[in-house]
């Protein structure tokens, strides 16, 4: 994988809130659910970036924000030179030539209806590259990059393998020769032996083509194989940001520790040996987040100024400046972590919302 310092996109003080909203006609804001909350991130050119945390934790928002699938509430995204948060409609779909997204679904994202020839060829249309019998010897040469018959281009999505349907996502990624792909979870639906197939054609494809990835995924092994940084998210907030092997093999925030500490791994003798980090409790609501530190209800190592002081991304280690962690007491290295852990502070639920209508 290629590493630069040439940073492709930026995300600066991005923030994305939906509305929560009451009545059938009258429409009433109750409150807002606070998806991403100040997220600070780089990407550089030819680079892996993955992005991993919890459920609802905000990285699919932050993916469909970075493509301009979102609008953003606050803060703005610089691609290039170019901020695409205060794009027209036309310059989106310029920018949307050089940016593209592979969706978790291989069944979901494709029209059973269509066929896949139509399917990989439609950002041709749309962008007025090619038609006709131009367009047909396009689609079949991106059939045949990510390893399907191009023979099969008539054929429907339903008279393919989950592991193939996702190769005729990637292919129609690849349409407009993007810079940046934007993988939501491109594996997580398929078989583990699949997995490894379209994680391989990913890398070799990049390789080939110049690629830069924003790798989103839940499996933490995955992440590590494919990323050259990594940036871990929590309820809505980016939590420790590095080098790959840092954040595995020095992780410096709490919430990153117990994540690790929950990773399968193939050595059933390690597995045995290692001691998981249990939280307790679950993830805070997103429409009423903890004040302070966002992981302090479950944190072995909250204080009262976690409560009450937000902690900003800052390098703790002066061996590792590109090691950013927001906690205002990172784990040291060889601490060992309480296994449970009670919340010292408010409570941070959901008030009852009756009769809502997202």
């Amino acid at each position: 994988m290629t590493r630069t310092d040439d940073v492709l996109v930026k995300v600066e003080g991005v923030y994305k809130h939906f509305p929560i909203k009451q009545g059938i006609i009258f429409q009433r804001q109750i409150g807002q659910v606070h998806a991403v909350d100040g997220v600070d991130l780089e990407v550089r050119q030819g680079e892996t970036l993955g992005i991993v945390g919890e459920s609802g934790c905000g990285k699919s928002t932050l993916a469909r924000c970075i493509t301009g699938l979102h609008s953003v509430t606050k803060g703005r995204i610089m691609f290039e030179d170019t901020d695409i948060t205060r794009l027209s409609r036309s310059g989106l779909k310029a920018f949307r030539r050089d940016v593209q997204m592979i969706f978790q679904d291989p069944y979901g994202s494709l029209n059973p209806r269509r066929r896949v020839g139509s399917i990989i060829g439609d950002p041709f249309a749309i962008h007025g590259i090619a038609d006709g019998a131009d367009r047909k010897k396009r689609v079949q040469e991106l059939m045949e990059l990510v390893g399907l018959n191009p023979e099969h281009y008539n054929r429907f999505p339903a008279e393919f393998s989950g592991g193939q349907r996702q190769r005729i996502g990637v292919a129609r990624a690849l349409a407009l020769k993007p810079k940046l792909i934007v993988c939501d979870e491109p594996v997580s639906a398929l078989d583990v032996s699949i997995q490894a197939q379209v994680i391989n054609l990913l890398s070799d494809l990049q390789k080939e083509l110049g690629l830069t990835y924003v790798f989103i995924a839940h499996d933490l092994s995955i992440v590590r194989h494919v990323s050259d940084r990594v940036a871990v998210m929590y309820l809505g907030r980016v939590a420790e940001r590095a080098d790959a092997e840092d954040v595995y093999e020095h992780p410096r925030h709490p919430y990153t520790n117990a994540l690790l500490s929950a990773a399968s791994v193939a050595d059933p003798d390690l597995a045995e040996r290692r001691e998981r980090i249990v939280l307790l409790g679950d993830v805070p609501s997103p429409i009423n987040p903890p004040s302070g530190c966002r992981f302090h209800p479950r944190c072995p190592k909250a204080q009262e100024r976690c409560v009450n002081e937000e902690p900003v991304l800052l390098a703790h280690d002066a061996g590792r400046p590109d090691q950013l962690t927001a906690c205002h007491f990172p784990v040291e290295p060889g601490e060992h972590l309480a296994t449970e852990h009670a919340a010292i502070s408010q409570e941070s639920t959901a008030p009852a919302l009756p009769e809502v209508t997202p």
